[in-house]
């Protein structure tokens, strides 16, 4: 069969299938009744203004953002979090060709489904984030590497680079790539490109990802410096000063829910074998060997490791390809996951009535409109917060409230992105509602805050009123 018939054999399936399952994803959502969680809300901040860079991310997330919610005319979570599902999808078929090349028809197809179904790919169609904007331009970079290996053209180094270069401007995760191209070349001679192309390569990358660094260099290196602060054991004073080997065994266990027993179980197994399938086990084992070490030294969250599973569920599925029913088997426990993580926020007040499932991204909406009736009413000019969740939704929801809001002023190094942008201006002489744990002793009336069932409700949150001159101390 020629690489024609090959191409049209499954592209026409994996198309049609990618189709229904983000439509029946965009579907739900429409109807998904959770609040933006805190990061959402601040990637949607940021893409109210263009820039290179911003405090803790690479920008990629919130051009998206921006460009999807000013198309739409609309600000509402819906367009907020619309492109996950299509990321997934455009994902799933950039995977599936690279499978096509590797085993032609019947892995491409269900490498499409593989991914389509894993647990990680439902939540990530549910919400916005820098791992679902970085996943397509990873996975076309490894398509690219692949072609290049296969063809030895020069036009294909610098896309693999390029599209590492754009992975990266989502998430800088994306580097695992170049990490992997350097694995691969070590374990098998014949995973080796030339070291012109390799150069080609590095050149493109650094070119695509330059202007990120550049707004780094001129803004302090501020996220470089929060990806630090996330690990947080490379400043400390002992490097074993915060060995955690259960925090490494909750990260594995983790993995299970992310990938799905049945896949994560082979890709293990794959793993096991690292020359034979080191066209993928070289992009899967350095995010998981890196993230299992920031695990046990320090903590790691299950999320951390998604680069691992773009060329991981090739190798999965590759793995199971002599085990049909299993193969089947764990596709559709993932997918009965699938079904049940966008029913549930159908439903999102399920669970104990003091605290549902779902309560992270429960009453952040209703706290805002709180805040800001009660700003209106006591005739506070601003809204002032040093809690980081709290201001990232008053930004959303109190878009049209007409108040300001503010974070107090940082007595050194800004530590989130309200800090650095939002500060309460010098000689600001005008009353404000504080929203914290505590208030200073200047503060005037104290106001109760509903934040019962939600995000909130560990948290004893008040509102004060501040009059003029009345501050916390930096």
């Amino acid at each position: 069969m020629s690489r024609a018939e090959t191409e049209a054999g499954w592209l026409r399936l994996a198309v049609l299938l990618v189709l229904a399952v983000t439509a029946l994803r965009w579907l739900l959502l429409a109807f998904n009744r959770t609040d933006l969680f805190v990061d959402e809300s601040q990637y949607w901040l940021w893409g109210q203004e263009f820039a290179f860079g911003y405090y803790s991310k690479p920008p990629l997330i919130a051009w998206l953002i921006g460009a999807v919610t000013w198309l739409a005319g609309s600000d509402a979570p819906f367009w907020v979090r619309m492109p996950g599902a299509a990321l997934h999808g455009a994902t799933a078929l950039i995977l599936g060709a690279l499978a096509a090349r590797a085993g032609g028809r019947n892995l491409a197809l269900w490498v499409v489904a593989g991914y389509l179904t894993l647990p990680m790919v439902a939540a990530g169609s549910l919400l916005i984030s820098t791992d679902t904007v970085m996943a397509p331009f990873f996975a076309a970079a490894l398509l690219f590497h692949a072609r290049l290996l296969e063809k030895g053209r020069a036009r294909d180094a610098l896309l693999a680079g390029a599209m590492a270069g754009v992975a990266c401007l989502g998430k800088y995760a994306g580097a695992y790539f170049l990490v992997g191209v350097v694995l691969a070349a070590l374990l098998r001679r014949d995973l080796r490109p030339r070291p012109g192309h390799a150069v080609l390569i590095l050149l493109a990358w650094a070119v695509v990802l330059s202007p990120n660094l550049l707004w780094n260099l001129n803004h302090g290196l501020s996220t470089l410096s929060h990806t630090a602060d996330n690990i947080g054991w490379v400043r400390q004073d002992s490097l074993l000063a915060g060995l955690n080997p259960a925090g490494l065994l909750e990260f594995w266990g983790a993995q299970f829910g992310v990938a799905g027993p049945v896949v994560m179980g082979a890709l293990v197994a794959g793993l096991w074998h690292l020359r034979r399938h080191a066209q993928w086990a070289a992009f899967v084992l350095p995010p998981l060997a890196v993230v299992s070490l920031q695990a046990l030294m320090d903590k790691a969250y299950a999320n951390w490791a998604v680069a691992a599973y773009f060329a991981g569920t090739v190798l999965a599925m590759a793995v199971l390809a002599g085990w049909p029913r299993l193969r089947a088997a764990g596709v559709g426990l993932n997918a009965l996951i699938c079904i049940a993580l966008p029913v549930l926020t159908l439903f999102p007040t399920l669970g104990p009535a003091e605290r549902p499932w779902l309560a992270r991204q429960l009453g952040r909406a209703d706290m805002s409109q709180q805040i800001i009736a009660l700003a209106k009413a006591n005739g506070a000019a601003a809204v002032l917060s040093e809690d980081r969740d709290v201001l990232a939704d008053l930004y959303y929801t109190g878009r049209d409230a007409g108040l300001a809001f503010y974070a107090p002023r940082p007595a050194g190094r800004p530590m989130n992105h309200y800090e650095q942008s939002y500060p309460l201006p010098e000689g600001f002489a005008e009353p404000l509602l504080l929203v914290a744990e505590a208030a200073p002793a200047c503060a005037g009336a104290a106001f109760p805050l509903d934040a019962a069932g939600g995000a909130y409700a560990r948290r004893g949150l008040g509102a004060w009123l501040l009059p003029a001159g009345c501050q916390p101390a930096p």
